[in-house]
């Protein structure tokens, strides 16, 4: 009965009455849907907030730092779009003077690329983004490498045999010392030479030929009389013949050399002392090569009298190359002779001088041609010795400590640069950790001015962590942009620094700026490009997650920096202008900005390695403006300009630089 009357009173009722209650209807139906889903909202939230939370926050920081006055205050990062052909594990890096990167590998730290004979090197064009395959020769991973005066890019040495830990060496071996008694001729044995000890019965092979000079006759400088023969010495790595412990020995013995005859046995015999299963670090190539950025092209000129791996190659006063340091052929340290290399004549020499540092020293070319060496390296060596820092004259091998260096127990992997103008000899280290696989790592820098009577380091503006391996570029407003890095060994902990800062010399203070989304620890580096922005490249942690349980991979992505000066609305422009100009001389450069121009400048292309880079510095130049544009002078000292090409940079009163021309210093 209600029901009837209930549809004989809507029948009754008027449309808009009608259409009332059909609203009131519907409106009812979307709150019960609303409570419905707000439920599943809310329940959806409760099992998913964090990742919600995280969306929201990567949202919004993608928004924040494309935002263009986010840019024009803290720069800009930008994944570098590298064909999945010609990616890399880029160990080395070098800006060549056509304007182009050449990006080495090698084997890339890849025991099966060497096992392969798989040695990669790319060539970057930054301004079409171009890459090139470049055949290369050797296995030029850890090699050493800087500019030649004539714009070649010499490198130096390399990978000769992976280091095998402990618990990977199968077979007993280590260095054997051969000695050649005989004054009239040296010895040459092949690869596969048996040495078979003579207390111990037990035979070890060599793994390469060795060439052992003839005996000395030695005389009595007062008598003039033949005292005795001082024997020709060669040095070689052997392994056992068979696989097992059983193979070792654990004390010194004499070997009997096979293949000889009667005459040559009494002559030449092997020294060895414990050979077994320990650890066997890497073993360096004394190969040597020229890159022709012209021809695109490695050209192999004189090897290296020693075999070298991590060493650092510094250009001398005279245009000349100076080689130290590196693991040997044997994976020893070198026992710290120098070595010369000239480009005119491509050939080394002996320096004459002997002076152990750790592998990879940091050591630059000073105003009066000695060498500073900062402390900084990146590893192999004795914790005691060749790490101090100092002043070296390499003509008379005096070494000058400089005091006052902080945690001077923390220099392996930190990053020296000579700060901007290089007349002014001023150079700060930066960040750095202990010694070998230590946890230990400083956010100090510390500064030394080179120029005072009794130079000493200060602390300067510290980093806000500890931080291993930080990339460090000059840039042309004689700012540096300082990137990346970790806080353990090898981003061990997942402690990579995903941070980026701008420090200014001048004011001694750090400005944190956009931050990279890469982490960049162990073989990496950054390189100062002539349109202004930097690339970083390289790391190659030694796990990929923060409990160390998952090994590991190179990063072969490459980022570029575009800092807050590329963001302004112009820039000025050099239109025109000479190739090449002396020292002592001047250059007219055509710019239409001539009378806003504040500096200028000359700075030297990098090629870095391990945050490396003992080739930067900005000359600072004097000009005069004119109606045509601006005429530059180019100091007159070789060691502050060595010979070699050069980005010449101006800046404008904002610190907005052009973009860099190539000039010749001959």
């Amino acid at each position: 009965m209600t029901s009837h009357s209930g549809r004989a009173a809507r029948r009754s009722a008027g449309p808009a009455s009608r259409r009332a209650g059909a609203r009131a209807r519907r409106s009812g139906l979307r709150t019960r849907r609303f409570a419905i889903g707000t439920v599943a909202v809310v329940a959806l939230a409760g099992a998913n907030g964090p990742w919600l939370y995280r969306f929201g926050t990567e949202r919004y920081h993608h928004y924040t730092i494309n935002k263009q006055s986010y840019k024009e205050a803290n720069g800009h990062w930008d994944f570098l779009d590298i064909p999945t052909e010609h990616r890399v594990n880029a160990v080395h890096a070098a800006l060549l003077r056509t304007g182009k990167v050449l990006l080495v590998a090698g084997s890339g730290n890849n025991e099966k690329n060497f096992d392969a004979k798989s040695f990669r090197s790319v060539l970057w064009d930054p301004k079409t983004n171009v890459f090139k395959d470049i055949p290369t020769p050797k296995d030029l991973f850890c090699a050493g490498h800087t500019q030649l005066p004539g714009g070649n890019l010499l490198i130096a040495g390399g990978t000769k045999r992976y280091e095998k830990l402990g618990g990977d060496v199968t077979k007993a071996g280590g260095l054997m010392i051969v000695r050649n008694e005989n004054p009239r001729k040296p010895i040459t044995l092949p690869a596969g030479t048996r040495f078979t000890g003579k207390e111990s019965g037990k035979t070890f092979i060599s793994q390469d030929p060795l060439l052992v000079e003839k005996a000395t006759k030695v005389y009595d400088k007062k008598t003039g009389e033949y005292q005795r023969n001082e024997a020709g010495v060669g040095r070689i790595y052997v392994e056992a013949e068979k696989s097992g412990r059983k193979y070792e020995t654990g004390t010194e013995d004499n070997y009997r050399v096979s293949g000889l005859s009667a005459v040559d046995t009494r002559n030449v015999y092997g020294i060895a002392q414990k050979l077994a299963l320990d650890k066997k670090d890497f073993q360096g190539i004394n190969d040597a090569y020229e890159f022709d950025p012209v021809a695109e092209k490695y050209i192999p000129v004189d090897p290296m009298a020693k075999a070298r791996w991590y060493p650092t190659l510094t250009t001398l006063q005279d245009g000349k190359v100076l080689a130290v340091s590196g693991l040997d052929d044997i994976g020893q340290i070198d026992v710290g002779k120098a070595e010369v290399y000239d480009p005119e004549k491509k050939t080394w020499k002996d320096s004459g001088v002997v002076r152990k540092f750790a592998t990879y020293p940091a050591l630059f070319l000073l105003n009066d041609g000695r060498l500073f060496y900062s402390g900084s390296n990146s590893g192999y060596g004795l914790q005691s010795e060749g790490r101090a820092p100092g002043i070296w004259d390499v003509r008379t091998n005096d070494f000058d400590e400089i005091p006052g260096l902080a945690d001077p127990d923390q220099m392996e992997t930190s990053a020296t640069v000579r700060l901007p103008p290089a007349q002014d000899e001023r150079f700060m280290v930066i960040g750095g950790g202990g010694v070998g696989e230590s946890e230990k790592s400083t956010p100090k820098s510390r500064l030394v001015d080179l120029q005072k009577k009794n130079p000493k380091f200060t602390e300067g503006a510290s980093l806000d962590k500890g931080t291993r391996y930080p990339s460090a570029s000059l840039l042309p407003d004689d700012s540096l942009l300082v990137a990346g890095g970790s806080g353990d060994y090898r981003g061990r902990g997942g402690s990579d620094v995903l941070e980026a800062r701008l420090y200014d010399a001048k004011t001694d203070t750090y400005r944190r700026v956009a931050d990279p989304a890469v982490g960049r620890n162990y073989h990496s580096g950054s390189v100062l490009l002539p349109d202004g922005r930097v690339m970083i490249f390289g790391s190659d942690p030694l796990y990929s997650d923060k409990i160390n349980t998952r090994p590991g991979t190179f990063e072969q992505r490459i980022e570029i920096y575009t800092p807050p000066y590329l963001y302004r609305d112009s820039r000025p422009e050099l239109t025109a202008g000479p190739k090449s100009i002396e020292r002592g001389g001047t250059g007219l450069f055509a710019t239409r900005q001539a009378s806003s121009i504040a500096s200028a400048k000359l700075m030297r292309p990098s090629a870095v390695t391990h945050v490396t880079d003992t080739d930067q510095r900005s000359i600072d130049l004097e000009f005069r403006k004119s109606a045509d544009g601006i005429t530059v002078t180019v100091p007159e000292n070789r060691a502050l300009v060595p010979s070699g090409w050069y980005m010449l940079f101006v800046t404008d009163k904002e610190g907005t630089p052009s973009e860099g021309m190539w000039v010749e210093v001959p």
